[in-house]
């Protein structure tokens, strides 16, 4: 058997060499762990509490959406439309012959294309930590343009690891997030999670920002 670390090396040589859609292909999604295909607690839980005044019509973004399961919980949770987008062609199969839902849609797409569109919620877990630390500026700025005035960001920041020189994923700190996303937000929730999936605790924070 395989250890995580050797893992995650041949995960990378696989992004650096194929790209994303390389690492669909050869089913090697390590970010997925034993927990890929539930909804992380940290999400189910700050969405199902009373402590953030959730929209609950309106259109919610999944960047990296994978499988779908979180874009699916969204929409069934808040009502609102969801998008999920991937660059892999061969996640975004993978999501839409996952059990369906009426106002849930998946496409191949790029994050930092330029759009007019606009959503009330979007949520980040693993992509921004899949993405170059030179890209996150850019990240910021997108995000600020994608998500209307008194919308809101839900930030998983996962993994909080000891500091790496590669990846992906790469080395974060929640700090990390606030650099790039500047003085446009107003943190609502900043916490280590109640529950956190077994090979998630002790390593992610989960953080809900407001468009001001």
């Amino acid at each position: 058997m395989s250890t995580q670390t050797e893992v995650f090396t041949r995960f990378r040589e696989i992004v650096a060499s194929g790209g994303w859609d390389a690492t669909w292909k050869e089913q090697l999604t390590p970010w997925e762990g034993l927990d890929g295909r539930e909804i992380q607690p940290p999400l189910r839980d700050v969405i199902e509490s009373d402590r953030v005044e959730w929209p609950r019509q309106g259109q919610a973004l999944v960047p990296g959406c994978g499988r779908g399961n979180d874009a699916r919980f969204i929409a069934a949770s808040l009502g609102l439309k969801v998008t999920g987008i991937d660059i892999s062609s061969t996640a975004v199969e993978a999501a839409q012959q996952e059990t369906p839902h009426e106002n849930v849609s998946f496409r191949v797409g790029d994050f930092f294309a330029p759009t007019d569109e606009q959503f009330d919620l979007i949520y980040d877990y693993t992509f921004f930590v899949a993405l170059p630390p030179s890209m996150r500026p850019e990240w910021g700025r997108q995000m600020a343009k994608l998500v209307k005035t008194g919308g809101f960001l839900i930030t998983l920041v996962f993994p909080i690891d000891p500091q790496v020189d590669n990846g992906p994923p790469f080395f974060v700190r929640p700090s990390h997030y606030e650099e790039v996303l500047g003085s446009v937000w107003e943190k609502v929730i900043d916490e280590v999670p109640a529950v956190s999936a077994t090979t998630h605790i002790d390593r992610e924070r989960i953080i809900v920002w407001k468009r001001l």
